[in-house]
């Protein structure tokens, strides 16, 4: 039973935005307080969905009336449960899926308007129409929407050559935890004037503002895309075809990633079905590479071929195929796309999303897959990503045990057990290696309640503080996404 604050800020947001923009029945708020993974699932009175900035505004103001904690959410396909409220009862998720308005296109500044609840897919297809291209990349475009790619600040597999959700936003429209608008819908890409406070909200997962609209920056559209799949000795070596790539590429290297043996393997396994492009995909390290070209087809498959002809020659790649057709580099990034599905049908496994110097990344996972392997015996290192970029999914699965391996719902609860008995432990070694290196334990997937601890854990003190004393000014009441990214 929800608190009596919490059920008079209910029965005021039903007075004043009418019984439209909320739902309470269990049946159909259930998918809205569980994660993507399944792993993070709370509990809520209701589910809200205002279908404007305004309306918004008054839930917001609302809530601070009522100290209620509010848990927007987009699409929900987040990965640290930034998206789900907590098992108290008490919070209430704030859906942004009805802000659906394109509101500007243009065609001159390279820029156009939407609203937050627009899917990543929808603002590439607008991008389309305009002959112009939304980089932003990710398996979930469908369902992802612009407001959580922005809240979470989305990397994806063409970071390399675009950056990642800020670099491809120029303005936001924001509702504060006052329930004020703030309207920096400027489509610029210079405007010097104080304090950076897009940046601010980028990246923050609604714990300062809910973000409802969005000036997103648009970039030509290449003339020829050209993919290739490179079989490589070691990840050394792959580090060595990055270098070669971005030497005579430049610009129009936009896609590197790295596909490790168990990673493939993993595919191969539970989807078969998938062509296997390069004999053997479960028995190498591959590169996934994608060339843009301004100019044409010729151009991109002549710098392709050039760049694996000196690899080859070099001793960096062992074999390579560049794709003859549209469908081929479909097949291509299906089986990157793939790996995820993959794991998660193998079972639970304890994930690292990592981001490192890329000079570090061949010893680290040397010394790293020794020390784990010591810890963990029969442990499998599932580790791929954006090598371009040097943020890698390493995650580590469950050994395998032939008494239950074929039985999915045992095979589950084995990896399930392995998770929860040594996640803590195999976290805390990873990280503790990452950071000495100078990396991050959270390259793009955000804190939210999943490594918030963490991050406090490795950050020091001044910089904990500031975190703190950001969100203590913005959100006084803290009502805002409460528990997620850092404690006050």
């Amino acid at each position: 039973m929800p608190s009596a604050s919490v059920q008079a800020f209910l029965t005021e947001v039903e007075q004043q935005l009418g019984a439209s923009c909320l739902k309470t029945d269990p049946d159909l708020i259930s998918t809205h307080l569980i994660d993507w993974r399944g792993r993070y699932q709370g509990r809520a009175p209701a589910v809200l969905f205002p279908g404007s900035t305004d309306q918004v505004a008054q839930v917001v103001r609302l809530a601070a009336k009522h100290r209620v904690g509010l848990v927007p959410q987009g699409g929900n396909t987040g990965l640290t449960g930034a998206s789900v409220p907590d098992d108290s009862g008490d919070q209430v998720v704030i859906s942004l899926t009805k802000l659906q308005a394109i509101r500007a296109v243009d065609a001159a500044n390279k820029t156009m308007t939407l609203e937050a609840g627009v899917t990543l897919a929808k603002a590439q297809d607008e991008a389309d129409a305009l002959g112009l291209l939304f980089p932003l990349t990710l398996p979930s475009r469908g369902s992802a929407t612009i407001g959580g790619n922005l809240a979470t600040n989305c990397g994806g597999t063409a970071v390399l050559r675009y950056g990642n959700a800020r670099a491809l936003c120029l303005g936001l429209e924001v509702v504060t935890a006052t329930g004020e608008i703030w309207s920096g819908l400027r489509g610029l890409r210079k405007d010097n004037t104080g304090y950076d406070l897009r940046d601010l909200f980028i990246g923050s997962e609604g714990t300062l503002g809910i973000i409802t609209a969005a000036v997103l920056a648009l970039s030509p559209k290449p003339a020829a895309l050209m993919t290739a799949l490179a079989k490589v000795p070691s990840v050394e070596s792959a580090v060595g075809l990055l270098g070669l790539a971005q030497k005579k590429g430049a610009a129009q290297l936009t896609g590197f990633e790295l596909m490790t043996k168990p990673a493939l393997s993993l595919v191969s396994q539970y989807f078969p079905v998938l062509a296997q492009p390069i004999q053997g995909m479960g028995s190498a390290d591959l590169v996934l590479l994608e060339i843009s070209s301004p100019t044409g087809e010729v151009e991109a498959v002549g710098l392709l071929e050039d760049i694996l002809s000196e690899a080859y020659e070099s001793g960096l790649v062992q074999d390579a195929l560049v794709a003859q057709s549209i469908q081929q580099a479909q097949t291509f990034w299906d089986i990157r796309d793939h790996i995820t599905l993959a794991s998660s049908e193998d079972g639970h496994q304890i994930k690292h999303d990592i981001g490192l110097p890329i000079s570090c990344i061949p010893d680290f996972m040397v010394s790293m897959q020794k020390e784990l392997e010591a810890l963990l015996p029969g442990t499998r290192i599932i580790n791929f990503g954006h090598l371009g970029d040097g943020n890698l999914h390493y995650n580590l699965a469950c050994p395998i045990n032939p008494n239950v391996w074929s039985d999915r719902n045992r095979r589950h609860e084995a990896c399930k057990q392995f998770m929860q008995r040594l996640e803590e432990e195999a976290h805390h070694r990873v990280h503790n290696r990452v950071v000495s290196l100078g990396g991050s334990i959270s390259a793009e997937h955000g804190l939210g309640v999943m490594r918030r601890d963490e991050a406090a854990r490795y950050k020091g003190p001044v910089e904990m503080g500031l975190m703190r004393s950001i969100k203590t000014a913005l959100d006084p009441l803290n009502i805002l996404n409460p528990g997620k990214v850092v404690l006050v």
